[in-house]
């Protein structure tokens, strides 16, 4: 039965959250997008306990289901952040207008993962009280899953008997997805002057150097689900002006690991031309048996290969023991961070419809 005195209204939802910029760093306009989910929910499900973090910075939230809260939970675990728009010019649409035309809610955040949340929001609203259910709602995961980690503590304390991260996979699931290594890599010079570059040592071309030996030298895994490792180095940076030989130079390297990443991290801090190398993001991979009992009772089919994304399971499975986690939500995944995003709402209302069973289902 319906917990909730009002039916909420996914479409709605979506469109209000998606006109909302919620751009990964803005912790104030994270922490009002949360704030106006759990009123919503509130107005519906007035009885949801709600915890919120205090970390000024990384701010999440934890609603569950009134019961006693010592039994096995169904977690739901949502970010509500996004990537920015460095050229709305570039969109056919106001990327933070939440048109609708044709089916789809189109903006920045809809299929990453708004309109996931709004699902997760809607079978929470509609739990009987005396199911335990809960809502993580967390910040910032686009740069390295930071609020999941802040709120981290608070779901250790909370047992989970299974996680839904209801990420863009057009409604089916998945069953897991690699991790992620970001290193900052430096390498140091000494600057002299761009006429006399003999009397320098080029950090710029030491940098080079290690770039180019990486392709065919970096010691990348395999694993039979999860696939090959990858790297990819996203932005370079080094020197001041042309006519000065540069003494730093550093790259942002993005690595998707299928380990816990360690002979990487060595690779790199082994070159001789390398300095210094900072770990940004340390995300470790996330897999559950597709023979797991409850991943056979999902009303959906389940995809043979991983997410190509990292998600906050990644952090959520360090602290949830042996409970199985899927990545399962509406939204396509070729649109995620692309220009002219977009969501289709009639995956919407079935992702709410299907969580909202699961939910009822789960284990009292």
């Amino acid at each position: 039965m319906s917990a909730g005195t009002t039916e909420l209204d996914a479409s709605a939802l979506v469109r209000e959250l998606v006109r909302r910029p919620t751009v990964s760093g803005s912790a104030a306009a994270q922490r009002d997008c949360m704030g106006m989910v759990t009123e919503v929910l509130r107005e519906r499900a007035p009885h949801l306990d709600v915890r919120v973090g205090r970390d000024p910075d990384q701010p999440w939230s934890l609603l569950r289901t009134p019961t006693d809260p010592t039994r096995p939970h169904l977690l739901l675990a949502c970010h509500v952040d996004t990537v920015p728009v460095p050229d709305p010019g570039a969109w056919q649409r106001d990327p933070f207008g939440a048109d609708v035309e044709a089916g789809r809610v189109w903006g920045r955040g809809a299929s990453d993962m708004k309109a996931g949340l709004v699902a997760a929001a809607a079978a929470l609203a509609a739990t009987d009280p005396q199911v335990p259910v809960a809502l993580l709602l967390t910040s910032d995961e686009e740069i390295g899953s930071q609020g999941a980690a802040a709120a981290a503590g608070a779901v250790a304390e909370l047992p989970v008997g299974a996680v839904v991260v209801p990420e863009a996979t057009g409604n089916q699931v998945v069953l897991g997805h690699k991790g992620a290594l970001w290193v900052a890599v430096r390498t140091a010079g000494r600057a002299a002057h761009g006429s006399t570059p003999e009397r320098g040592h080029n950090a710029v071309l030491d940098l080079v150097a290690v770039l180019s030996r990486a392709p065919g030298a970096l010691p990348l895994g395999s694993h039979p689900f999860l696939g090959a490792e990858t790297w990819n180095c996203g932005t370079v940076s080094g020197g001041t002006v042309p006519n000065v030989v540069p003494d730093r130079a550093e790259a942002v390297i993005d690595m998707r690991t299928v380990t816990d990443g360690a002979d990487l991290l060595a690779w790199w801090r082994d070159q001789p031309e390398v300095a210094d190398v900072d770990v940004r993001v340390d995300l470790p991979p996330v897999g559950t048996p597709a023979d797991d009992p409850w991943v056979a009772t999902l009303p959906a089919p389940v995809l043979p290969t991983p997410a190509t994304y990292f998600t906050d399971a990644s952090v959520l499975g360090q602290v949830v023991g042996s409970a199985p986690i899927v990545v399962w939500g509406p939204g396509t995944p070729a649109v995620m961070h692309a220009v002219d995003e977009y969501a289709e709402l009639g995956e919407l209302e079935d992702a709410a419809t299907l969580l909202t069973g699961v939910a009822a289902r789960w284990p009292r």
